[in-house]
């Protein structure tokens, strides 16, 4: 990631609580993002077998890497197949 240090992610949403969610979604974050920045496509369930969590919070720790706060990286989604998605991540340096 870009200057922001793992202790200063932040995430947040009505639902979110600090203590509960913060340390097991900056884990994913992290993971995520380690696999990711290599810019290669994969589809949620691929990016989910190897880093672990649902589908679903793992789309959320690609929609947060479009965020400024954590690095406004970009990112791309396109049709594999039928109704299969890819996604992919283009680290901002």
């Amino acid at each position: 990631m870009t200057a922001q240090t793992q202790t200063e992610i932040r995430f947040d949403g009505r639902t979110y609580d600090q203590e509960k969610d913060g340390e097991r979604l900056r884990r994913l974050f992290d993971r995520v993002f380690a696999l990711m920045r290599d810019g290669e496509w994969r589809t949620l369930a691929e990016i989910q077998q190897v880093t672990g969590g649902s589908e679903a919070s793992v789309s959320a720790r690609l929609r947060d890497f479009r965020k400024k706060k954590f690095g406004g990286h970009g990112w791309g989604r396109r049709r594999r197949e039928g109704a299969l998605w890819e996604y992919q991540v283009r680290v901002r340096d």
